[in-house]
């Protein structure tokens, strides 16, 4: 029994495979409505085993809430400090990474929303983010040109706010924008690879100082 026990907790490939089944479930279905046995069941496991492991839903839920946090924010860290790339650049890498992250993870954007208000403060905090965004090449970039008197002098979260804003909300939205349009969603997301290119153009536009 020792023995089986002492495999158990080095087996790393059991612990991914809970995290993975409690994220696709959690972003499901929101953390209220989520059973344990829910994502034992997704796993293929039984419930000691994932209790074993991870005693309670609240601290599963804490991790995939995390890990997705993560995720969500990581892609956007790499670039608005990368200082070789201009403002434009930015903006067109930042919108095509979302846009494919959210067509490969649809059920993100409506998790984030009904899950964060639990928590913002304490998360902003553990991912650091505020650091990360306000002192990037990004915002520095969108300083200097309000400066220069090339872009509209407006507070930076306005102009990162719309970015993301104008990004995620179609696919929050996506099921009254598919039923306006009767779109499959093949045509759905056909749709918001076209706006990879149009969504830069909009944000441009609106920046440039009259």
């Amino acid at each position: 029994m020792a023995v089986k026990k002492g495999k158990i907790e080095t087996d790393t490939s059991t612990e991914e495979k809970i995290k993975n089944a409690a994220r696709i479930v959690f972003h499901k279905k929101g953390f209220a409505a989520t059973r344990t046995r829910d994502i034992a069941e997704e796993a293929g496991i039984n419930l000691a085993l994932l209790n074993y492991y991870f005693r309670s839903k609240e601290k599963l839920f804490d991790i995939v809430m995390f890990e997705t946090m993560q995720h969500f924010f990581k892609s956007i860290a790499v670039v608005v400090n990368n200082e070789q790339t201009s403002l434009a650049t930015k903006i067109d890498v930042i919108v095509a990474n979302y846009i494919d992250m959210l067509i490969a993870n649809p059920n993100i954007p409506l998790f984030l929303l009904n899950e964060l208000k639990m928590q913002p403060d304490e998360l902003v905090k553990k991912m650091g983010m505020r650091e990360v965004l306000m002192n990037s090449s990004f915002i520095k970039q969108f300083q200097q040109g309000v400066k220069d008197g090339k872009i509209t002098p407006i507070h930076p979260l306005h102009f990162f706010v719309n970015i993301i804003s104008i990004t995620v909300f179609p696919f929050v939205a996506s099921p009254i924008i598919k039923g306006l349009g009767d779109l499959s969603q093949q045509q759905f997301e056909a749709l918001m690879q076209e706006r990879k290119t149009l969504i830069p153009k909009w944000i441009n536009a609106s920046l440039k100082a009259k």
